[in-house]
């Protein structure tokens, strides 16, 4: 359970979400943010967008105080003292499915009366999967034949030419040959989250005779394509993500040079003297505000980035492009402690907006 101690930096514009119902107890504050950085890119599909991950917080009686997307979620929520569980998932998940990795996490918080606690949320991957690689005897000796991937009381096809990881619920999945009307059970197997089976499946001629052979690869039972926070594997202009740290981290790497941020563009014009930023008919192209989910808007929770002159300015800048609040982009910049009176990326000088 990852808890950290969070100092309001001033009242914010979600203060209308606020559900503390006991006068005598001083309420506290749940806060939480969803760590990008320890996600994994499960066989190189592309990790989904995290502000529509869907998330659930409940207090200890199971009173739903939040149920939607992350990316709409409030800043945070006035709450009573108690034990909190805050969950979080990027997609539904309930049967065998191609291309379809489940991240998530979940974590129980106790607040006292008047803490202000943030969770982090830390997603790995839920479900577990298979990926049959079928030898070209096979068809051959079983044309007629029909491959499953059998749990609980789901099947899904499995066809001859498939080269996709079929992702399951942890737990028992079985490997099923529908042919002449029968079905054989070729394996069954207890699967971990996380796991991904490979499976060679083939026909052996011994003695004249064919003979069914279901071999485990054990060399790949997991494969992944991870970001390290802090550090920069990219190549700019490529498709690649960069690694990157959240916005809320920022505090953490003041003064550091050439560090890649990621987030959601969230508006601009930080002239002005008010506590949110502005989120439509933006007049200033020199800078724009990025944070950790694009329904923020409080102006001491948004990193203020510098677009200056040239690439970055034209691509990113909220005037000629304002279709371009609640995207997910990546800034690589030098973190200083204030610009526009909150923490600031000056000298932008790459970009990868997803």
């Amino acid at each position: 359970m990852a808890l950290l101690p969070f100092l309001l930096a001033g009242a914010t514009a979600c203060q209308d979400f606020g559900l503390a119902t006991h006068p005598n107890k001083e309420p506290g504050e749940l806060r939480w943010i969803l760590d990008r950085g320890t996600l994994t890119k499960a066989d190189g599909a592309e990790i989904p967008d995290t502000n529509d991950f869907l998330l659930t917080i409940h207090d200890s009686d199971g009173k739903v105080l939040y149920d939607g997307t992350y990316g709409d979620s409030p800043e945070y929520l006035t709450v009573d003292p108690g034990s909190y569980t805050v969950s979080v998932k990027s997609i539904p998940f309930t049967a065998p499915a191609f291309g379809r990795p489940q991240y998530g996490d979940e974590q129980v918080v106790l607040i006292g009366e008047g803490e202000q606690v943030s969770v982090v949320l830390r997603c790995t991957l839920l479900n577990a999967g298979i990926r049959l690689n079928i030898s070209p005897t096979f068809p051959t000796a079983f044309p007629d034949g029909v491959l499953y991937i059998k749990q609980d009381n789901t099947r899904l096809k499995y066809l001859y030419r498939e080269t996709r990881i079929a992702y399951l619920k942890a737990g028992n999945a079985s490997i099923i040959l529908y042919n002449e009307g029968k079905d054989q059970t070729l394996l069954t197997r207890k699967l971990d989250a996380r796991e991904i089976l490979s499976l060679g499946i083939s026909v052996a001629n011994e003695g004249g005779q064919g003979k069914l052979q279901v071999a485990v690869d054990t060399s790949k039972t997991w494969t992944s394509d991870s970001y390290i926070i802090g550090g920069d594997n990219s190549t700019p202009g490529d498709d690649r993500e960069p690694n990157a740290v959240s916005v809320g981290d920022a505090s953490q790497h003041i003064d550091q040079k050439g560090v890649w941020f990621y987030g959601y563009i969230v508006g601009g014009d930080l002239t002005s003297n008010g506590k949110s930023v502005k989120t439509s008919d933006i007049t200033k192209a020199t800078h724009l505000a990025l944070a950790d989910r694009s329904s923020i808007t409080s102006k001491a929770s948004c990193l203020a980035v510098e677009l200056p002159k040239g690439k970055v300015r034209d691509a990113l800048n909220l005037v000629d492009h304002p279709d371009l609040i609640g995207r997910r982009v990546y800034v690589k910049g030098d973190v200083v402690a204030g610009y526009f009176n909150t923490r600031g990326l000056k000298n932008t000088n790459d970009y990868v907006l997803k």
